[in-house]
This record gives C-alpha cells, structure tokens and sequence, in this order.
C-alpha cells in the first residue's frame, strides 16, 4: 500500500524523512512507518500512539496481538514521555 492513501483493507501510514516528524505525527495518533536495518536486514517499526489503529492494521495483514509492543516515547515537541506502541515489521510483512 503506498503511503498515506486510506485503502478499504489496511489503515493508511506515513513515512517521513525527518525522524522528528514522524515522531510528531505518530504522537497525534498517526501510523508513522520508520524503515531501519537490523542485522543487516530491512526492517521497519510501525509506531503510533494509538494502539486501536495499530491492532486493527495488525489483524488485517495477519499479525499476532501479543506482538505489538509498548514502548513510551518521548514527545519531541514536549519532552514528556508518552504511552506509544509498533510493530515490528519484516520479510514479507514489510511494506514495499
């Protein structure tokens, strides 16, 4: 699914190529898709602050619930820490 079209079946997600504004928009409640390496394999978190939009993007590419993680992140904007959670996606559950 290309980045920011709302498609019937998968929750619509941006990427950004400021970490900081992926930040802010995954702070109001967006999916903000981070691409990064890890051993040397590409990978990507799908983080939000809302963990609604995080399952239901999680049901429908078949993703397990007791995959999604919670992990608080800092509020660029305000410094002060925020409940946040992502996926970890990989293989063929990252998006192209």
């Amino acid at each position: 699914m290309h980045a920011g079209l709302e498609s019937v079946t998968t929750p619509a997600y941006k990427e950004f190529s400021s970490r900081r504004a992926g930040m802010v928009y995954a702070m109001d409640g967006g999916l903000w898709l981070h691409r990064h390496t890890w051993q040397g394999r590409p990978m990507a978190h799908l983080v939000s602050t809302d963990k609604l939009r995080l399952l239901q993007y999680g049901r429908l590419i078949g993703l397990p619930e007791d995959r999604l993680q919670f992990k608080p992140l800092r509020d660029p904007r305000t410094s002060e820490r925020r409940d946040a959670w992502h996926w970890d996606l990989g293989g063929p559950l990252l998006p192209s």
